[in-house]
This record gives C-alpha cells, sequence and structure tokens, in this order.
C-alpha cells in the first residue's frame, strides 16, 4: 500500500492519478482496437490510424506524469521518493500495453486472421477476460483494494501459465494446427499485456524493493 505524504501540493496529486487513470483507460483501448483485427476481421488500414494515434496520446501522458513527479519531487523531497519511484515504474507498465497492442495489430497486418480458427471462441475468451483484467486493474488501483489487486493478479497468472503451455506445445509439435506462428507471437504479446497490468498492481500489494515481482511467478519479469 503507497500513498503521498505531503497532501499540500493536492491539485498536481490528483492530476497524476488522473493520468493514470486515463492510461489505463486508452490502454484498453488500444487493446480492443488491436483484438478487433485478429478476431473480427476489422480492416487493419481501418484501425491502424486509431490505434497509433491512441498509443501516441499514452506516450504523451506518460510524459506528463513524469513532469509532474518530478516538479513534487523537487519540491517534497526525500520524504515522497519511494513513492515517486513506484508511479515512475508503473506508468511504464502502462505505457508498454500501446506497445504490444501494435505488435497485435502487426500480426493482422502480416495475414493473421483468428476468426478463422477453429478455436476461434476460446481466443475471445481470453481477449474478454485480458480486456477486463484492464479494467479491474484501474478500479483496483484506484481504490488502493488490496484484496482485489491480489484476486486480479491470481487471475492474471492463471492467463500467464496458459500461454506457456500454448507456446511450448507449439515450440515442440504437439500442436500443429494453422497460423502457428502467429498463435505462438499472440500468445507471447497478450502474456505480456497480462504480465504488465498485473505489475501495477504489485504496487498495491506489495512493498517498494518489491515492485513488479509476482509471487511464485517469473512471468512479469521474462
Amino acid at each position: 500500500m503507497f500513498r503521498f505524504l505531503r497532501r499540500e501540493d493536492e491539485e498536481r496529486l490528483d492530476r497524476v492519478e488522473a493520468i493514470l487513470q486515463e492510461m489505463f483507460e486508452r490502454g484498453r483501448e488500444v487493446f480492443d482496437l488491436a483484438i478487433s483485427t485478429l478476431l473480427d476481421r476489422a480492416p487493419v488500414a481501418e484501425i491502424g490510424p486509431k490505434l497509433r494515434a491512441t498509443d501516441l496520446k499514452i506516450n504523451e501522458l506518460e510524459q506528463e506524469l513524469r513532469r509532474q513527479l518530478a516538479v513534487h519531487a523537487s519540491v517534497f523531497g526525500g520524504i515522497e521518493t519511494p513513492v515517486v519511484l513506484v508511479y515512475m515504474s508503473i506508468v511504464k507498465d502502462l505505457e508498454r500495453l500501446g506497445d504490444y497492442a501494435k505488435n497485435l495489430l502487426d500480426l493482422a497486418r502480416d495475414g493473421a486472421d483468428f476468426s478463422t480458427l477453429a478455436d476461434a471462441d476460446d481466443w475471445r475468451r481470453i481477449a474478454g477476460e485480458i480486456a477486463a483484467q484492464i479494467t479491474e486493474a484501474a478500479a483496483t488501483f484506484r481504490e488502493r483494494d488490496v484484496e482485489a489487486a491480489r484476486r486480479v493478479v491470481e487471475k492474471a497468472k492463471v492467463l500467464m501459465s496458459d500461454f506457456d503451455r500454448r507456446v511450448t506445445a507449439l515450440v515442440r509439435g504437439d500442436d500443429t494446427g494453422p497460423q502457428a506462428v502467429a498463435r505462438a507471437l499472440a500468445c507471447r504479446y497478450l502474456k505480456r499485456v497480462a504480465a504488465h497490468v498485473s505489475n501495477v498492481l504489485t504496487a498495491v500489494i506489495n512493498p517498494v524493493d518489491k515492485l513488479d515481482f509476482l509471487e511464485n511467478n517469473r512471468a512479469a519479469r521474462e
């Protein structure tokens, strides 16, 4: 659990929280856009510019948050250093959602079409779970709800283990189905989305020295 100690800078700190919530929202938006090209045959030529514009906004929000934190730290000094470090770390996790959304979009651009797979509904289920995780994580972070954070992280661990299992089956040749390369890459990208969202919630659960560490799980650090 962490919070800023010096509330004299109330307006700036409220802006920091608002930026993080907007980054969650934009992260969910780019994720949904990318998935629509893979699973719903949304045209890449139409979705791509929207996704990239939203990703650019995410980057701008990250830069603004860093500026706000730098000013706050310069005024209040060492007492706020641990919390500033936490925010600097988690904002990078949120920024990465845009990067992996672009990776997923690139799969569709290169011809991947998961709507044709026999297990397309399963891929839709997985995408829905990750989308819900992003939304749940935003609310959990806003409320600093430790127990809810643990629940979201545990669900993410299950997903990440499933992605590892799927990739292993593809590498070993146990899964010889169509679009093997695209599916393996999608598993890796989706795993990273789940991991980065979980990393944000470690700030709610763990002390600062264990930020980004999921207990008994290396997935978020690989």
